[in-house]
């Protein structure tokens, strides 16, 4: 993580995908335009890394000039550019490329159009190394495109925030944390964890993403992951943790407004809680706090005995199953209660009493978080 001014920005592509992109950019280019020398012109500022290394690539003779436009200020697209150096020679019948470092908008694009209608050039064409499609509204054709990203602020590789960053070889993202609360929600087998998600979804205005219930739901509806997942338990293998990590992720996103994530029956394993924390981060947020509601086994017990009369399920109606099951409760969440209380993140929460006192218990340690 590295900090420009009043903001933060995350590792988002490396100088040795940057040099393959320019390789492939620069072999591309030379083989459509043969052995015609061509003139390359680059837009300053952003463009100066993009031209230099592009031309220490390009396999042929060619030349290089610049020409400077102004399109930014701070971290927005204006609307307004102007012409700021105009070229000093004659284009007349050559093949002239624009290199780009990044086209969003086209604001830019469009400027260069418009200085180029007169020039009498034999063919313009335009070359950017990275490219964000969704923030594109022009029309105008892109030749050659390097790398296309998501409509995120980005630094580095010649691109700057407010004059910061262009020396940087690499290219960060914009850091844009999101203020959600997301919940681990853990306790053993009759401590009331699905009353108390449902209360705290309602009152927080969370979305529940129950790890069984997306199984479930990916196995009825047969999707991709649905089938995966099922062909590994029919072997009686365990699915792998990739998968359980894309099918929250498209939980995720299916609810990429939400304020926040109550987390039950994952993570299991410290793998997974890593597996997680990297899913969130990846979208600017992370784990608030794994919340355990904890309960004596004896008491689980006679719950469990009580609620197998009406349940029906066979593993609530014997007591060595039910001891079982909240012995390999304590051995999981043993390693999980350490991961999190080591980034200060865990919270145990007395389970025994009414529903509604719980719930007030649970809720003073998220409403400090």
């Amino acid at each position: 993580m590295i900090k420009l001014h009043d903001k933060y920005f995350k590792p988002f592509i490396s100088a040795q995908e940057i040099d393959a992109a320019m390789e492939r950019l620069a072999t591309e280019i030379a083989n459509d335009i043969g052995d015609e020398i061509p003139i390359f012109i680059g837009i300053l500022n952003g463009s100066f890394m993009v031209v230099s290394d592009f031309v220490k690539k390009y396999p042929k003779p060619c030349e290089v000039t610049f020409i400077k436009l102004a399109s930014y200020e701070g971290v927005k697209s204006t609307e307004d550019i102007q012409r700021l150096i105009g070229l000093t020679q004659d284009l007349t019948g050559r093949t002239v490329v624009i290199l780009e470092d990044i086209i969003d908008t086209g604001n830019t694009l469009a400027e260069v159009h418009r200085i180029f209608k007169n020039e009498k050039v034999k063919s313009l064409k335009i070359a950017t190394l990275f490219y964000k499609p969704e923030a594109y509204k022009k029309d105008f054709k892109l030749h050659y495109i390097g790398i296309e990203i998501p409509n995120k602020f980005i630094v580095g590789y010649g691109l700057d925030y407010d004059g910061l960053g262009r020396n940087i070889p690499e290219v960060y993202q914009i850091k844009e944390t999101k203020f959600m609360t997301n919940l681990v929600l853990f306790g053993p087998p009759g401590a009331g964890k699905g009353t108390q998600a449902e209360f705290l979804k309602t009152k927080y205005n969370l979305v529940h993403i129950s790890t069984g219930d997306v199984f479930r739901f990916n196995i009825k509806n047969e999707t991709a992951l649905g089938m995966l997942a099922k062909s590994y338990m029919d072997k009686g293998e365990l699915v792998p943790d990739q998968v359980t990590i894309d099918m929250l992720n498209a939980e995720v996103e299916k609810n990429a407004t939400a304020k926040g994530f109550i987390f039950d029956g994952f993570p299991r394993t410290n793998a997974q809680a890593e597996a997680l924390d990297a899913l969130l981060e990846s979208k600017d947020s992370s784990i608030s706090a794994m919340v355990a509601l904890e309960v004596d086994d004896e008491i689980l017990v006679k719950r469990l005995i009580g609620r197998g009369k009406t349940s029906g399920r066979a593993d609530d109606a014997d007591e060595s199953i039910i001891r079982n099951r909240i012995k390999e409760y304590y051995d999981k969440t043993a390693i999980l209660k350490d991961y999190y209380s080591a980034q200060n993140k865990y919270y145990g929460v007395d389970g025994v009493g009414s529903v509604e006192d719980i719930t007030v218990r649970l809720s003073s340690v998220i409403d400090k978080l």
